[in-house]
C-alpha cells in the first residue's frame, strides 16, 4: 500500500500546484491513498465549504486540520456534512465536525485517519495522547491501516506522539511549522513518522506568507497584514510504504516499509 500526505496547503498558490499535479503524481506512483492538511488553504487561513469541495476533488480523500480550522466562520455548517474534512479530535466536544474519518482505499484495504493538535505553546484544549488512546479503541477491526496527523508547535510534542504510538499506527505526521524536517524513519514497531511534512505553496516568502510584512512586524512588534506569498510554489509530502507482504504488527495494524520525503514544483 501506498500513502501520499501533502503537507499544509497554502492559499490559491498551493490549491493551484495540488489541481495540477496530483493526478499525474498519483498515477506516477501508483498511490493508494491521499491525505492533505487543508487548514491554510484559503488565503493562508482556515479552509471554507468551496475550498474543501474543490481539493476532495482534486483527488485527496481526507482533509485534516488544526488551529486555522474555524478561521472561516462558514465552515461550522459545512463541516457536520462533510466526514472527510477533520478538525483536532481533541477540540472541545461541543465543537462540530470529529477528528475521526474511517474508509476504504482504493486497493481494498480499510484505513482510518486521526487528526490531534499539540498543546504545548498552543490554544489549551484537551490532552492529545489520552484523545489518541480513546479514539484508537473505537476504530473496528478491519482498519489496518492508520494515520495520524499530530498539528503542533513544538519537536518535542511531535516525537513523543511518535514513539507513542508506535505500533498503534502505521504513519504519525507531523503539521503545523510549515518547515519540511529530515527526521523521517519507521519506528521499531513499524510506525513511519516524521516530525513536520512542510508545506505547499509559495517558499520564496516566510513559512508561506509574504515576507515584508512579516519582517517589519519582527522589526517594530506592530500588527500588520499577512498576505500570501508567491514564488517557488512547492507540494512538500511524505510518501509511506506498508510491507509487501500485509505484515501486522501486535495491534493489527499494517507496518510500514518506508517513509520517504518527496518535493514536486509546478511544471
Amino acid at each position: 500500500m501506498r500513502i501520499l500526505f501533502i503537507g499544509d496547503i497554502v492559499g490559491s498558490p498551493g490549491r493551484r500546484i495540488v489541481h495540477d499535479r496530483l493526478a499525474d503524481i498519483v498515477e506516477h506512483h501508483a498511490i493508494d491513498l491521499v491525505i492533505a492538511n487543508g487548514e491554510n488553504s484559503a488565503s493562508g487561513f482556515g479552509i471554507t465549504p468551496r475550498l474543501a469541495d474543490e481539493l476532495l476533488g482534486a483527488g485527496i480523500e481526507v482533509l485534516t486540520g488544526g488551529n486555522h480550522s474555524w478561521d472561516r466562520r462558514e465552515i461550522l455548517e459545512h463541516i457536520p456534512h462533510q466526514p472527510r474534512l477533520l478538525r483536532p479530535a481533541n477540540f472541545p466536544e461541543s465543537n462540530p465536525g470529529s477528528g475521526v474519518f474511517v474508509g476504504t482505499a482504493k486497493n481494498g484495504v480499510g484505513y482510518a485517519v486521526l487528526n490531534v493538535q499539540g498543546r504545548v505553546f498552543m490554544p489549551a484544549i484537551d490532552d492529545p495522547f489520552r484523545t489518541a488512546d480513546r479514539e484508537l479503541a473505537k476504530l473496528p477491526p478491519e482498519v489496518a491501516f492508520v494515520l495520524v496527523d499530530m498539528h503542533a508547535e513544538t519537536t518535542s510534542e511531535k516525537v513523543a506522539m511518535g514513539w507513542y504510538l508506535d505500533g498503534r499506527a502505521s504513519a504519525v505526521v507531523g503539521t503545523h511549522t510549515h518547515v519540511t524536517t529530515a527526521d523521517e524513519r519507521v519506528l521499531p514497531q513499524g510506525t513511519a513518522y516524521i516530525t513536520d511534512v512542510g508545506m505547499t505553496g509559495p517558499h520564496e516568502g516566510i513559512i508561506g506568507m509574504d515576507r515584508a510584512n512579516i519582517i517589519k512586524r519582527f522589526l517594530d512588534g506592530m500588527p500588520t497584514k499577512f498576505d500570501v506569498a508567491s514564488g517557488d510554489v512547492q507540494m512538500n509530502t511524505v510518501l509511506v510504504e506498508t510491507d509487501d507482504d500485509g505484515a501486522r504488527n501486535a495491534a493489527g495494524r499494517l507496518r510500514a516499509r518506508s517513509i520517504a520525503r518527496l518535493c514536486f514544483h509546478i511544471d
